[in-house]
């Protein structure tokens, strides 16, 4: 079988790794162009660009896979299958008709719930107790195709995106090679998505994750594992001066009901940093300050007493 491999970050590198283990013929590899990365702004190969080479698969790196100059192009790599793991460029339907059996992506959610580009956050933001990976047979819209292979996994009470992005990178490319082995007998019992089920998973955003007290202890601290490693929860104190910036790497729900002003800091003790919020008490365990790396609670009461001292606010 001929596979055309489209992917770009370590994601996609990890399925990309893993179809190499296998007798598939990999003929062509897509990724997107060098970007700049680092102090420098030097341009950086992806993840996947970098396996491809070391592994002297021919790369192409369109802008855009629309022009009938890209088309011609995977055109002329006459594949049976194209994989499409967190590629980052649309595919048009001229392209989708190119290979013999159509596109695969494998999308890091059970679908129809969460369609869009943070499946793994929305699931812990939403506190989704299961996720997974669906390997799906491309259309144009947006993640609608029928789904061919579905692997799941629970979401721990501590889950973060990071560590739940970790259990779907292991089960992505089982799912993917498991497919492809018996392809044939997977699309002719594809099953079509419940639309009326669809859920959306719009992109996160820096604004999104500033932490707003008047919601409850229990949506923070989801918001808080969702967003970690990025964008990071985040609030502000007044006694910081310019530079208010107060990350919130790690926290949990406080036990017992308080009826301060949501962002008042109720307690401060060795356990972390209790907070009001709008229905309950947010305990902050570890926090990053301007400039500073991460540090538990502990020793930020210590360092900062200005900033968590029983009854100010966290903005």
């Amino acid at each position: 079988m001929r596979i055309v491999f489209a992917g770009t970050p370590d994601f996609a590198a990890q399925h990309l790794s893993h179809l190499l283990d296998t007798d598939f013929d990999i003929v062509g590899v897509y990724t997107q162009p060098d970007r700049p990365a680092g102090r420098g702004k030097k341009l950086q190969p992806s993840a996947v660009k970098q396996l491809a080479e070391a592994n002297q698969l021919p790369v192409f790196q369109p802008e855009s896979l629309k022009t009938e100059e890209a088309q011609q192009q995977l055109q002329a790599l006459k594949p049976d299958v194209m994989i499409v793991v967190a590629y980052g460029l649309l595919l048009p339907q001229a392209a989708l008709d190119i290979p013999v059996k159509g596109c695969l992506n494998v999308h890091g959610s059970l679908l129809p719930r969460w369609r869009g580009a943070a499946p793994i956050q929305r699931a812990i933001w939403a506190g989704d107790t299961e996720s997974g990976v669906a390997v799906m047979q491309m259309e144009a819209g947006l993640d609608t195709g029928p789904v061919l292979l579905e692997k799941r996994c629970a979401i721990d009470p501590n889950e973060t995106s990071a560590s739940l992005y970790k259990k779907l990178e292991a089960l992505g490319p089982q799912a993917l090679v498991e497919t492809l082995k018996e392809l044939d007998a997977y699309q002719a019992n594809a099953k079509v998505q419940d639309d009326t089920q669809a859920t959306y998973a719009k992109k996160l955003s820096k604004a999104e994750a500033r932490i707003d007290w008047n919601e409850s202890a229990a949506f923070i601290e989801r918001c808080t594992r969702a967003f970690t490693p990025w964008p990071v929860s985040w609030c502000e104190s007044g006694q910081l001066g310019e530079q208010k910036t107060i990350k919130v790497i790690e926290a949990e729900i406080a036990q017992g009901a308080n009826r301060a002003t949501p962002g008042t800091i109720v307690q401060t003790s060795s356990d972390g940093i209790d907070v009001a919020t709008g229905d309950g008490v947010l305990r902050i365990t570890k926090a990053q300050m301007p400039g500073k790396k991460p540090q538990p609670a502990a020793t930020l009461i210590n360092g900062y007493a200005k900033v968590f001292t029983e009854g100010l606010q966290l903005l």
